[in-house]
């Protein structure tokens, strides 16, 4: 598949972690590049050092559509709209589309997995990444939507590598090249503000699974049914995953009386109990019972993936403890960037809960999370874009005849304010919850961003 880019003339939309380095490899292999943005020369002074004496032309404070005179291939980042004037008028005229993941499957000489999903992708992609470590040493690579990406090491990859990849639905528009194992994690609506509907979002994500071959796997989440009914379009083999007792004759994993299976040609083979997980919430159970099922159908040793899940310890932002502050305990979830997500962190705890909820809306409902707040939320402190919307749903979803909750319901502006309201409010035994169901686009860069503010200023309150 490897493609000879050279004198090949290559626009890049977006200068941040993914243009950049698809702009290093591309000049590496002789191609032409400009890389344009929105921000202006002096917001990028330094990221435009990092590249140094780079033969790469710059188009700053926006995307003229008169950069397509000059291109033969148009590459999008993560985070760029399929709505911008210069792309709509790339696909009008049959300039080609790709970016660093799609370029990465055309030049990797290993064999690949990919994983996808609304939500817990980065959680299990990044334990299977250390499973595979386990089994393979520092020829294990892990990478694609998260981490450093895998196009600054395809070079290194040799036949007998393996890579991971976490693949966005954006990334999936583009993609014509299918990981040799593929896994859906779950489909629950998501990036509506992107995609327009469920229908449109769910065929990016089945994307993964349309270019595969009868030797390649996919792996599929069996309680979801957005991604469970994408099994027909699995080409090769299916294995799964599930809360759920497996099917006789199929391979994948199980749980059952607080404990993991691996179900393998009518074998159940046990791999850990419940309380050996280090992780919280229903949702992580599932997010481990997936990467085992994706590590089996890769074939990983089985030693391997124990070692990997007994020792795994999480991701950032995703649940994650911050501290104890006069008995109650602060939890950064910053990565529920959808209701869904949110109402899997809630879920997770037993506690009377302060939920922290707000930011960016993405077009998304909000009216189960609001039933499920009057169930099991004491306190909810709304703040950022999102706040009056998630106000109304909350307001017009009260359960007849259960207890009334929230308790109180607080509206502020900014996510700083939210944490000094919920210290207000918080008693010993609570548990604080950080789970905005909304992007931080509103008031930070990422949600990364949002989750180390966040532990920064609650660690001030102490």
């Amino acid at each position: 598949m490897m493609k000879d880019w050279r004198d090949t003339r290559v626009v890049i939309l977006g200068a941040a972690r993914q243009g950049l380095a698809l702009a290093r490899w591309l000049v590496k292999q002789g191609a032409s590049v400009t890389l344009s943005d929105k921000r202006s020369e002096a917001e990028l002074a330094s990221v435009r050092a990092t590249l140094g004496e780079l033969p790469i032309k710059w188009a700053l404070g926006g995307h003229p559509v008169e950069l397509l005179d000059q291109a033969d291939v148009l590459c999008l980042s993560g985070g760029i709209p399929l709505s911008l004037p210069i792309v709509e008028a790339a696909l009008k005229r049959g300039t080609p589309l790709s970016n660093d993941t799609q370029i990465f499957m055309e030049a990797v000489a290993c064999k690949t997995i990919g994983i996808t999903g609304s939500a817990g992708k980065t959680t299990t992609t990044t334990l299977v990444g250390q499973m595979a470590k386990e089994a393979y040493g520092k020829h294990a690579y892990t990478g694609g939507n998260i981490g450093d990406p895998l196009i600054n090491y395809v070079d290194d990859m040799r036949p007998s590598d393996l890579a991971i990849l976490e693949i966005s639905s954006f990334q999936l528009e583009q993609m014509t090249i299918s990981p040799n194992a593929a896994a859906i994690l779950n489909i629950t609506p998501n990036h509506l503000d992107r995609h327009g509907s469920m229908e449109a979002y769910t065929a990016a994500k089945a994307r993964i699974l349309e270019f595969q071959s009868t030797k390649d796997t996919a792996v599929l989440g069996r309680d979801d049914a957005g991604a469970w009914n994408l099994r027909s379009k699995a080409i090769g083999k299916l294995h799964s995953f599930g809360f759920s007792k497996i099917e006789e004759n199929a391979e994948g994993t199980y749980y059952e009386d607080g404990i993991l299976y691996l179900y393998d040609h009518r074998v159940d083979i046990p791999l850990l109990r419940r309380d050996q997980i280090q992780l919280r919430g229903d949702h992580n159970v599932s997010n481990i019972l997936a990467a085992f099922a994706i590590g089996h159908a890769a074939g990983f040793p089985l030693d391997a993936m124990l070692t990997a899940a007994e020792e795994f310890r999480g991701v950032p932002h995703r649940l994650e403890f911050v501290c104890e502050l006069r008995g109650a305990r602060w939890y950064n979830d910053s990565i529920a960037t959808a209701p869904e997500r949110t109402m899997a962190a809630i879920r997770s705890f037993d506690e009377p809960i302060v939920l922290l909820l707000g930011g960016r809306d993405k077009n998304l409902p909000w009216d189960e999370l609001a039933n499920l707040i009057h169930q099991r939320v004491d306190h909810v402190v709304l703040f950022g874009e999102a706040a009056e919307k998630i106000k109304k749903a909350i307001a017009g979803n009260v359960v007849e005849g259960s207890v009334k909750r929230p308790f109180t319901l607080e509206h502020v502006e900014h996510l700083q304010d939210a944490i000094r309201k919920a210290a207000e409010v918080a008693e010993s035994g609570d548990v604080v919850l950080l789970s905005p169901g909304g992007t931080s686009f509103d008031e930070f860069k990422d949600f990364e961003e949002r989750g180390e503010k966040f532990r920064l200023w609650v660690q001030k309150l102490s």
